[in-house]
């Protein structure tokens, strides 16, 4: 039983999406991954180029940031990259899908 029960699981999970509001959802999510993901790339090199050129040319800094505190300022950017390119991607593309679809003109009518 066991064995039938994963199975379904995995075929349930490979059929396409009959709700079109679920489809919308995964797809502005994946947009969102996908510009977070680029957003993060370029942070990190963009803070990856000045906090190794300190480390090496500024006293303070090759006294007070080792490798790990390198790498920290490094992944934090990136990290904060990520996560607020993803929520403004999500967040716009819901509102643009939103104001796509034709409001329900039937409730508001009064009789």
């Amino acid at each position: 039983m066991a064995k039938n029960l994963s199975q379904a699981f995995f075929e349930r999970k490979n059929l396409p999406s009959h709700d079109p509001k679920v489809a919308m959802a995964k797809r502005c999510a994946k947009e969102g991954v996908i510009a977070g993901a680029k957003a993060a790339a370029i942070a990190s090199v963009a803070t990856a180029i000045p906090t190794l050129a300190s480390v090496r040319m500024l006293p303070w800094a090759k006294a007070h940031l080792n490798h790990t505190a390198q790498a920290l300022i490094i992944s934090t950017v990136a990290g904060a990259a990520y996560f607020i390119v993803a929520d403004k991607t999500v967040l716009a593309t819901a509102r643009r899908n939103s104001f796509k679809q034709n409001p329900n003109t039937e409730a508001y009518e009064l009789n």
